[in-house]
């Protein structure tokens, strides 16, 4: 008995500095964990992060440094590599089932990191344009113009361009007309001038430009384009007003549109025209 508890206390003994060693290693691991945790919490509150998924990716951080340190501690022990690769082909069968949805949570967390837009913003992925409700870890939820609600997986978003309308201080509105050929060209830029400075949100820097694009034996097709503040009116509502103080000053000028023409297939001649 008396040589077994001193084999016992010599064990315990040579096994002393590892052991401190290993304690050592688990507290820094706790310690790093808190200050970078902390830190990672103060970075994303400063870009206005949800609270929420603050504290997840924060706790995320904080327990993958204090899973690492126990692995490091433990192989103070035994050999902790043999152990993990055991778990390694369990670990690669989970994750292949699941490779979709660990693509959109670490998706989530690029586009909750680097913000390309937030909630509130209007904006477009592939063919959907709206307005963001929600951003998840998972999936990103917008109001599309017509309303419907579409959830989008965040590795589809983060994969395709985004365009943000709401970060644009300035859009550009597009008005094509076609006019007669018989009006003054001069007459129709200084009347289409004065009446895109009379819209709601004009901005005169870019400046606007009224190009006319091509001649024909029927009309003349000008380009219209201007600038709009967007956080006064809307490029739709703009385009609006435009179009209609244009027409009001062309009828008081008598400036004639040009009527729209198409070739349509006939029976007896191979194409004829018709006036809309």
């Amino acid at each position: 008995m008396e040589e077994y508890l001193t084999k016992f206390v010599d064990q315990i003994i040579a096994a002393l500095p590892n052991m401190l060693t290993a304690i050592l290693i688990f507290i820094f691991s706790l310690y790093l964990a808190k200050v970078l945790s902390n830190l990672l919490k103060r970075v994303l509150l400063k870009r206005n992060t949800a609270s929420g998924v603050t504290h997840l990716l924060a706790d995320i951080l904080s327990w993958t440094i204090i899973v690492l340190g126990i692995v490091t501690a433990l192989q103070r022990f035994f050999n902790v590599a043999a152990f993990l690769a055991g778990l390694g082909i369990i670990g690669f069968t989970i994750g292949f089932a699941l490779q979709n949805i660990m693509q959109n949570f670490a998706s989530g967390i690029i586009l909750l990191v680097q913000q390309p837009f937030k909630v509130g913003d209007e904006i477009q992925v592939l063919e959907f344009e709206g307005v963001v409700l929600q951003i998840n870890i998972r999936t990103t939820e917008m109001q599309a113009k017509d309303g419907r609600i579409v959830i989008l997986p965040n590795a589809e978003v983060i994969s395709h361009p985004i365009v943000n309308y709401t970060r644009a201080n300035r859009r550009r509105v597009s008005l094509p007309l076609q006019i007669s050929n018989t009006a003054n060209p001069e007459l129709v830029r200084q009347l289409v001038v004065d009446e895109i400075k009379n819209v709601v949100g004009y901005v005169q820097a870019p400046e606007y430009q009224v190009l006319f694009q091509s001649l024909d034996h029927e009309a003349l097709e000008v380009q219209i384009y201007f600038w709009v503040d967007v956080s006064a009116t809307s490029v739709g509502n703009a385009k609006d007003q435009a179009l209609l103080k244009i027409q009001n000053s062309f009828k008081k000028n008598k400036i004639k549109l040009s009527p729209k023409v198409v070739y349509v297939e006939s029976a007896r001649s191979k194409y004829f025209l018709r006036v809309i």
